[in-house]
């Protein structure tokens, strides 16, 4: 029978590794925040892809950093408003890459 330790050291390291990787995603709180319906938010993200539906729907442009979302309306995780800048059309955002 053939040892896989080299397998069980990898996957061990990732599971330890695993409470770090989730300390620096960019949700964390104080670097970015959810939007506020009614309010025109600033992205704060390197980009932000702006779809048709919340989530998975097609790719309509990308929001980059500095440019800004008028919030309209939530549903779960992704908000709908206009989106400034090169789209200058309503659709969806993952809500949570506005500036605090």
């Amino acid at each position: 029978m053939r040892c896989h330790r080299p397998v069980l050291l990898s996957y061990a390291l990732f599971v330890a590794a695993l409470p770090a990787i989730a300390s620096v995603t960019p949700s964390a709180p104080g670097l970015m925040a959810n939007g506020t319906i009614g309010k025109r938010e600033t992205v704060c993200a390197n980009d932000l892809y702006v779809r048709t539906d919340p989530g998975t729907g097609a790719w309509m442009g990308t929001l980059f950093k500095g440019q800004t979302f008028l919030v309209e309306r939530r549903s779960g995780g992704s908000v709908y408003g206009f989106a400034y800048g090169d789209i200058n059309r309503r659709g969806w955002v993952t809500d949570g890459y506005f500036c605090p």
